[in-house]
């Protein structure tokens, strides 16, 4: 480590200031400080000391998204395994996609009770995606930085990490790019950069693709990654829809009971059944990094531990997604099975768990005051369910609410804070005309 320290230092004069390669010096100090920790300190009358800087900061969520990332690669391959095998045993024959074929040249069958071949399957799904993310993204951060004339920000490994957890298996690499490079120019370097965005980049990016290209992120096509390239027109592939949008089209007439259509849900390869703790274990199709509850659970505990993620926005969440659900489920419906989805099945459906602990608690696009963050959190969680059960085009309801509550944010924090000082105004008032 010291040769590669000793080669870093030999190269900073020509970054510096007058250098030869002054204006790519925001490369060569994102370089420098992700590999050691800057020795920059603060001058003057004041110094703060904390052992949380920023790259700490995000290298702890990236921790925390890690158990998310695994249990995703592995669904994903689950879930195409399973599909592959279903359309085997119907007879269909038909030559594998790229994905498939490169599993199948690393000498890996299609078992869907074999970790390996799972986790391996998943992996070449994902890997493609985040490189893009990362490529991408951090080509668009690097422009920026060079114009602007500061240095690369470590914000964007936590936004290159969370965007691709948040999309279908299956989605095209180039709206992967397109999607990235919105989020990080038009959700965040427009404003400023890191810290003075008001929208968190990853939602930002994955609305701009659920508006602009539906048919690739949305409705019940999208979620199982298993692909065939048919060589005689019987099938080009598996599909197969969210539990939450089964629910919303759910024939009452068939299904009084709404959860009853979880149990008969009719695909191309078969009947596949959802039940409570498979929702919660993650074992059902969906965005990549938001199936499994107990992952996102494992992450919680690391941001609360570690101070980075609030607790009370969390909290605020779930208790603003559970009095809206509850007064929805208590009220019901003749005409909209959504009604009829118990308050504790919301929490484990969708992707509530993964934006409630990665996506919500955003520092910098979530509400600041203490007081305030309880009551971003409310919204956000009334909003989800809001969306869910009355809306039927946007089954979902997570994401839109998060954009939601942090237009919102700043609104909150000006009224907490008024209402605090109106309060010691009155407290600290001598009584005189």
């Amino acid at each position: 480590m010291k040769f590669l320290r000793d080669m870093l230092d030999r190269m900073h004069p020509l970054f510096e200031k007058g250098g030869k390669l002054e204006k790519l010096y925001p490369l060569y100090e994102a370089a420098d400080t992700f590999l050691y920790t800057p020795g920059h300190v603060t001058k003057g009358m004041t110094h703060v000391r904390d052992a949380l800087d920023l790259k700490r900061m995000m290298t702890m969520v990236v921790i925390s998204l890690i158990p998310c990332t695994l249990f995703g690669m592995w669904n994903v391959g689950y879930q195409a395994n399973v599909a592959m095998q279903a359309m085997k045993a119907q007879g269909v024959e038909a030559s594998l996609d790229w994905h498939h074929a490169i599993q199948s040249s690393l000498g890996l069958g299609f078992d869907p009770g074999s970790l390996l071949n799972n986790f391996v399957l998943g992996m070449i799904y994902f890997l493609p995606m985040y490189i893009v993310c990362m490529a991408v993204g951090g080509t668009c951060e690097v422009i920026f930085s060079i114009i602007r004339k500061h240095e690369v920000n470590e914000g964007f490994l936590v936004t290159g990490l969370l965007f691709p957890l948040t999309l279908p298996p299956d989605i095209p690499l180039w709206q992967v790019a397109l999607g990235i490079a919105f989020g990080v120019v038009i959700g965040k370097e427009v404003f400023g950069g890191t810290g003075r965005n008001f929208l968190n980049p990853a939602l930002t990016a994955r609305a701009f693709l659920y508006f602009a290209y539906a048919g690739q992120i949305s409705g019940d096509k999208v979620w199982t990654a298993a692909k065939y390239v048919a060589a005689d027109g019987k099938a080009d592939g598996y599909s197969g829809a969210t539990a939450l949008t089964h629910l919303a089209q759910a024939d009452m007439k068939v299904y009084p009971n709404a959860l009853d259509s979880l149990s008969h849900i009719a695909t191309t390869g078969g009947e596949q059944v959802w039940g409570f703790w498979s929702s919660v274990i993650g074992t059902v199709p969906g965005s990549i990094g938001e199936t499994s509850v107990i992952a996102c659970l494992f992450g919680a505990a690391v941001l609360i531990a570690t101070r980075i993620g609030s607790w009370r926005i969390m909290a605020g969440v779930c208790i603003g997604a559970l009095a809206m659900s509850s007064l929805f489920y208590l009220v019901g419906s003749d005409s909209n099975p959504m009604f009829q989805v118990p308050p504790w099945w919301h929490f484990v459906l969708g992707g509530f768990a993964f934006g409630t602990v990665f996506m919500a608690t955003d520092p910098v696009s979530a509400s600041l005051t203490e007081t305030g963050k309880w009551y971003y959190g409310g919204l956000v969680g009334a909003m989800t369910i809001l969306i869910r059960v009355v809306n039927p085009a946007f089954p979902e309801g997570v994401m839109l609410a998060i954009l939601f509550g942090n237009v919102f944010a700043p609104l909150i924090d000006y009224f907490v804070i008024q209402a605090n000082i109106k309060r010691r105004a009155a407290r600290y008032a001598t009584g005189t005309a």
